[in-house]
């Protein structure tokens, strides 16, 4: 049992950084479930404080995931149209055959979006800048917690690796 408890565990934290990358899933907090799955092994002791403030970390940054790109549109000017076009943007840039689409995408839809808000293409162009730092900046959050839920699966799996592995 702890095997495929383990197993699921694994899968689910890759699948976590996996999705810190592509928008299109909740990268930090399938982490999360990961390590909740860990503890939930029957050789692997429940440690209740350890969930809890990974559970606050995990909703805290799934928070900011969604208010940061939207923080860097309107800082550099955008508007909702803006917002709206880089998250089109970014769907479309995953589906699309095109190097380096996941990060092409936003910033095309955020330029567009703007346009069609009746911006000038000075505007636009700004506020499709921010939305792509925005965008830039909270994939490298998501990321950076993922890995680190990581690192923590693997520090606690060498721990009870007597216990797990007997």
């Amino acid at each position: 049992m702890d095997i495929i408890l383990i197993s699921i565990a694994a899968i689910l934290i890759i699948t976590g950084i996996i999705g810190s990358i592509l928008p299109v899933l909740p990268g930090v907090p399938i982490s999360w479930l990961g390590l909740l799955v860990f503890h939930l092994a029957p050789s692997v002791p429940m440690n209740y404080l350890f969930l809890v403030i990974s559970l606050i970390v995990a909703v805290i940054i799934y928070a900011l995931d969604l208010i940061v790109p939207a923080m860097g549109t309107k800082r550099f000017g955008g508007s909702k149209a803006g917002m709206i076009g880089t998250t089109i943007g970014l769907i479309a840039g995953i589906i699309a055959p095109i190097p380096f689409g996941i990060l092409i995408g936003p910033f095309v839809g955020a330029f567009i979006g703007e346009l069609v808000n009746k911006s000038n293409s000075k505007t636009a162009l700004r506020a499709a800048f921010g939305s792509f730092i925005g965008f830039l900046a909270s994939t490298f959050m998501e990321f950076v917690v993922a890995f680190v839920f990581l690192v923590l699966f693997i520090w606690k799996l060498w721990d009870y690796r007597s216990l797990i592995f007997t």
